[in-house]
Protein backbone atom coordinates (compact mmCIF):
# COMPACT_ATOMS: atom_id res chain seq x y z
CA UNK A 1 0.00 0.00 0.00
CA UNK A 2 2.83 2.35 0.90
CA UNK A 3 4.58 1.55 -2.40
CA UNK A 4 1.43 2.35 -4.40
CA UNK A 5 1.20 5.74 -2.70
CA UNK A 6 4.86 6.50 -3.47
CA UNK A 7 4.44 5.43 -7.11
CA UNK A 8 1.30 7.60 -7.47
CA UNK A 9 3.12 10.55 -5.91
CA UNK A 10 6.07 10.06 -8.28
CA UNK A 11 3.75 9.93 -11.31
CA UNK A 12 1.93 13.12 -10.24
CA UNK A 13 5.27 14.85 -9.68
CA UNK A 14 6.58 13.82 -13.11
CA UNK A 15 3.39 14.91 -14.86
CA UNK A 16 3.40 18.28 -13.13
CA UNK A 17 7.07 18.81 -14.03
CA UNK A 18 6.31 18.22 -17.71
CA UNK A 19 3.84 21.09 -17.82
CA UNK A 20 5.86 24.20 -18.49
CA UNK A 21 4.66 27.61 -17.49
CA UNK A 22 3.93 29.96 -20.35
CA UNK A 23 6.39 32.83 -20.05
CA UNK A 24 7.31 35.81 -22.15
CA UNK A 25 9.35 38.94 -21.96
CA UNK A 26 9.15 42.45 -23.32
CA UNK A 27 11.67 45.18 -23.95
CA UNK A 28 10.36 47.81 -21.53
CA UNK A 29 12.00 50.74 -23.31
CA UNK A 30 10.68 49.71 -26.72
CA UNK A 31 7.13 49.30 -25.44
CA UNK A 32 7.11 52.65 -23.64
CA UNK A 33 8.95 54.63 -26.32
CA UNK A 34 6.87 53.28 -29.21
CA UNK A 35 3.52 53.47 -27.43
CA UNK A 36 1.40 56.00 -29.32
CA UNK A 37 0.01 57.58 -26.15
CA UNK A 38 3.56 58.41 -25.00
CA UNK A 39 4.33 59.88 -28.41
CA UNK A 40 1.17 62.00 -28.13
CA UNK A 41 2.06 63.12 -24.59
CA UNK A 42 5.53 64.15 -25.73
CA UNK A 43 4.06 66.12 -28.65
CA UNK A 44 1.63 67.88 -26.29
CA UNK A 45 4.43 68.87 -23.93
CA UNK A 46 6.67 69.93 -26.80
CA UNK A 47 3.98 72.45 -27.80
CA UNK A 48 3.70 73.64 -24.19
CA UNK A 49 7.47 74.02 -23.88
CA UNK A 50 7.73 75.92 -27.15
CA UNK A 51 4.95 78.31 -26.06
CA UNK A 52 6.69 78.74 -22.70
CA UNK A 53 10.00 79.50 -24.40
CA UNK A 54 8.38 82.07 -26.68
CA UNK A 55 6.76 83.80 -23.69
CA UNK A 56 10.04 83.69 -21.79
CA UNK A 57 11.99 85.09 -24.74
CA UNK A 58 9.57 87.95 -25.31
CA UNK A 59 9.46 88.78 -21.60
CA UNK A 60 13.27 88.71 -21.43
CA UNK A 61 13.61 90.94 -24.47
CA UNK A 62 11.09 93.43 -23.07
CA UNK A 63 12.98 93.49 -19.77
CA UNK A 64 16.32 93.99 -21.56
CA UNK A 65 14.88 96.95 -23.45
CA UNK A 66 13.59 98.39 -20.18
CA UNK A 67 16.99 97.84 -18.51
CA UNK A 68 18.82 99.53 -21.39
CA UNK A 69 16.44 102.48 -21.25
CA UNK A 70 17.05 102.71 -17.52
CA UNK A 71 20.83 102.75 -18.01
CA UNK A 72 20.54 105.74 -20.34
CA UNK A 73 18.11 107.48 -18.01
CA UNK A 74 20.16 106.69 -14.88
CA UNK A 75 23.11 108.71 -16.15
CA UNK A 76 20.97 111.86 -15.96
CA UNK A 77 19.34 111.15 -12.58
CA UNK A 78 20.62 112.04 -9.12
CA UNK A 79 22.37 109.09 -7.46
CA UNK A 80 19.64 108.51 -4.86
CA UNK A 81 16.88 108.40 -7.45
CA UNK A 82 18.94 106.21 -9.78
CA UNK A 83 19.61 103.79 -6.90
CA UNK A 84 15.90 103.67 -6.03
CA UNK A 85 14.88 102.97 -9.64
CA UNK A 86 17.65 100.39 -9.96
CA UNK A 87 16.29 98.54 -6.91
CA UNK A 88 12.78 98.60 -8.39
CA UNK A 89 14.14 97.22 -11.65
CA UNK A 90 16.04 94.50 -9.78
CA UNK A 91 12.90 93.48 -7.91
CA UNK A 92 11.00 93.34 -11.18
CA UNK A 93 13.71 91.08 -12.61
CA UNK A 94 13.48 88.77 -9.58
CA UNK A 95 9.70 88.53 -9.92
CA UNK A 96 10.02 87.70 -13.62
CA UNK A 97 12.64 85.04 -12.91
CA UNK A 98 10.50 83.51 -10.16
CA UNK A 99 7.46 83.44 -12.46
CA UNK A 100 9.49 81.76 -15.20
CA UNK A 101 10.94 79.24 -12.77
CA UNK A 102 7.49 78.47 -11.32
CA UNK A 103 5.98 77.90 -14.76
CA UNK A 104 8.93 75.70 -15.77
CA UNK A 105 8.50 73.60 -12.62
CA UNK A 106 4.77 73.29 -13.29
CA UNK A 107 5.40 71.98 -16.81
CA UNK A 108 7.97 69.49 -15.48
CA UNK A 109 5.56 68.33 -12.78
CA UNK A 110 2.69 67.89 -15.27
CA UNK A 111 5.00 65.97 -17.60
CA UNK A 112 6.22 63.68 -14.81
CA UNK A 113 2.66 62.97 -13.63
CA UNK A 114 1.62 62.13 -17.21
CA UNK A 115 4.59 59.79 -17.73
CA UNK A 116 4.12 58.10 -14.34
CA UNK A 117 0.45 57.54 -15.14
CA UNK A 118 1.39 56.15 -18.55
CA UNK A 119 3.90 53.70 -17.06
CA UNK A 120 1.31 52.53 -14.55
CA UNK A 121 -1.21 52.09 -17.37
CA UNK A 122 1.28 50.01 -19.38
CA UNK A 123 2.07 47.80 -16.36
CA UNK A 124 -1.65 47.22 -15.78
CA UNK A 125 -2.16 46.44 -19.47
CA UNK A 126 0.70 43.92 -19.55
CA UNK A 127 -0.65 42.30 -16.39
CA UNK A 128 -4.15 41.96 -17.88
CA UNK A 129 -2.71 40.76 -21.18
CA UNK A 130 -0.75 38.07 -19.35
CA UNK A 131 -3.80 36.90 -17.40
CA UNK A 132 -6.05 36.88 -20.46
CA UNK A 133 -3.53 35.01 -22.62
CA UNK A 134 -2.46 32.31 -20.20
CA UNK A 135 0.96 33.61 -19.21
CA UNK A 136 2.40 32.63 -15.86
CA UNK A 137 5.05 35.34 -16.19
CA UNK A 138 5.88 38.23 -18.48
CA UNK A 139 9.27 39.64 -17.64
CA UNK A 140 10.53 43.09 -18.50
CA UNK A 141 13.93 43.51 -20.06
CA UNK A 142 15.86 46.74 -19.73
CA UNK A 143 19.34 48.24 -19.72
CA UNK A 144 19.84 46.97 -16.16
CA UNK A 145 19.57 43.42 -17.41
CA UNK A 146 16.52 41.99 -15.68
CA UNK A 147 16.29 39.52 -18.60
CA UNK A 148 19.79 38.67 -19.71
CA UNK A 149 18.60 36.19 -22.31
CA UNK A 150 15.26 35.10 -23.63
CA UNK A 151 14.39 32.73 -26.42
CA UNK A 152 13.10 34.72 -29.37
CA UNK A 153 9.83 32.83 -29.42
CA UNK A 154 9.13 34.07 -25.89
CA UNK A 155 9.55 37.75 -26.77
CA UNK A 156 6.16 39.41 -26.88
CA UNK A 157 7.27 43.04 -27.14
CA UNK A 158 5.70 43.72 -30.53
CA UNK A 159 2.56 41.74 -29.73
CA UNK A 160 1.95 43.72 -26.56
CA UNK A 161 2.89 47.02 -28.21
CA UNK A 162 0.41 46.35 -31.02
CA UNK A 163 -2.33 45.44 -28.55
CA UNK A 164 -1.56 48.47 -26.40
CA UNK A 165 -1.69 50.84 -29.38
CA UNK A 166 -4.91 49.22 -30.61
CA UNK A 167 -6.50 49.73 -27.18
CA UNK A 168 -5.31 53.36 -27.17
CA UNK A 169 -6.88 53.99 -30.59
CA UNK A 170 -10.21 52.74 -29.24
CA UNK A 171 -10.15 55.32 -26.42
Amino acid sequence: MKNIFLIALAIVTLVSCEQSLKTGFIDNAEVINNYQEKIDIEAKFKVKIEAFQKRTDSTSKAFQIEAQAFQLKAQKLPDAQAQQEYQALSQKQQVLQQRIQLEEQQIQKESQVAIDSLISKVKDFVSEYGKNNGYAYIFGSNEGGSVMYGAEENEVTQTILDALNAAYKKD
